[in-house]
């Protein structure tokens, strides 16, 4: 941390601290956390065996997974996005006169979430915020950054010197939202300009498909997730049906719309959430649709599965249909996104909680803190942070309470 850093540091902690001692609101970086992916051929298959250890995928399914990076040019996209988003994040902290560095790692390629602790530790930045790079309620989306960070306390010894807490799930923020509703509106005008009305439209929402259940594990029972299918899927509905209001009242007129799912990587026999996007597309063209607009709504930014499975094979299944296609951009680095990003940082360096604005979509805000039990885990749970009931799952680590008080480790009793 430089001189001018540091000093901008400790008059932000003064600043607060006038109002609060809560030692919570001192935060020293923000740690950008992302999935990670393959930066040339040669990692490919060390990347894809890393995103499915413990999971029984043969090879044989990786190399088939591998052709669609190779076909990229053997790298990921995403790598280059997060780092024009961790630039463009620390770009507008420092314009709002928040001088903290944001730091970037990954859970799957480097640089590793574990190997940035050291990084930063070694620096003297020991309360990290993380930002998580997926807007959803799910395990693989939120609950195991948690586990990467415990996991990273853990594995560094860092666990009683460090406090990595993390910013709730931000579906409900316009600059995530926004985007996606000028994108439909403006994919909804060019089929106009090619001779198709609204109403011959079909506007499919995509998102990651994950194991049923997964889905409805999604959440915490004690925020009523549990009910139905889950926050995962409620919240991506949610988001769905706001977006769609929006379009239909440009246009003054109803479009079908629905949610599909994709790039599924279980075996047959394991449910996972349907309709597979293609499926979706398919059925179209009998239904008496001209054009299909995909708005890719559970990813931030244009990665590989993106990229990949929309612009490439729902494309070409579109073709195939005679369909006219068009697919919405993620939010990737869109001023409106980062900004709203930076203002869920900002609400928690601030006392009073304000700041972040949310859209009236779904239920209430998430807590900062993951509510009991949330997003739990198929297998055996692995030591977390940033969960009201975090100290449970170090339990039989043999670490001590003072050490988990210390880093900030809920449910210490």
């Amino acid at each position: 941390m430089t001189g001018s850093t540091a000093g901008a540091v400790q008059r932000l902690r003064r600043q607060v601290r006038a109002e609060s001692t809560d030692p919570a609101l001192e935060y020293d970086a923000v740690l950008l956390a992302g999935f990670g992916g393959p930066e040339g051929p040669d990692d490919v298959m060390p990347f894809l065996r890393n995103v499915t250890r413990g999971r029984g995928i043969p090879d044989e399914r990786l190399v088939e997974v591998s052709h669609h990076y190779l076909a990229l040019g053997g790298s990921s996209p995403i790598n280059e996005q997060n780092r024009r988003l961790r630039a463009a994040l620390e770009a507008e902290l420092h314009r709002r006169g928040v001088l903290l560095p944001v730091l970037w790692g990954n859970r799957n390629w480097p640089p590793f979430i574990s190997d940035v602790m050291t990084e930063a530790a070694g620096r003297g930045q020991f309360r990290l915020l993380a930002l998580a790079t997926s807007a959803y309620s799910s395990y693989s989306g939120c609950r195991q950054y948690r586990e990467d960070f415990g996991v990273g306390l853990q594995s560094t010894g860092l666990i009683g010197s460090m406090v990595i807490d993390k910013v709730r799930p931000y579906y409900d923020q316009p600059g995530f939202v926004q985007p996606f509703i000028d994108g439909t509106i403006d994919a909804v005008r060019e089929a106009q300009s090619a001779g198709i009305e609204p109403a011959d439209l079909e506007v499919v929402f995509t998102t990651h498909s994950i194991p049923m259940t997964m889905a409805r594990s999604a959440g915490s029972a004690a925020l009523g997730d549990h009910d139905g299918t889950g926050a995962y899927v409620r919240q991506h509905q949610a988001v769905c049906r706001f977006v769609m209001q929006a379009v239909q009242a440009t246009f003054g007129t109803d479009i079908p719309w629905q949610l599909a799912y994709q790039s599924r990587s279980g075996p047959p026999s394991m449910p996972w959430l349907e309709p597979d996007i293609n499926d979706v597309i398919e059925g179209l063209e009998p239904a008496g649709r001209k054009g299909v607009v995909v708005v890719p709504v559970g990813f931030v930014s244009d990665h590989v599965e993106v990229v990949w499975d929309l612009d490439n094979e729902a494309a070409k299944t579109a073709g195939t249909m005679g369909l006219f296609f068009r697919r919405v951009a993620t939010p990737g680095t869109d001023p409106r996104f980062v900004s709203g990003l930076v203002d869920l940082v900002m609400q928690r360096l601030t006392v009073d909680g304000g700041l972040a604005v949310r859209l009236p979509i779904g239920p209430d805000p998430r807590p900062d803190f993951c509510a009991a039990g949330c997003c739990a885990p198929g297998r055996g749970p692995k030591p977390t942070t940033a969960g009201e009931d975090s100290a449970d799952d170090w339990q039989g680590l043999g670490v001590d309470a003072n050490a988990l008080a210390a880093s900030g480790i809920r449910g210490v009793t």
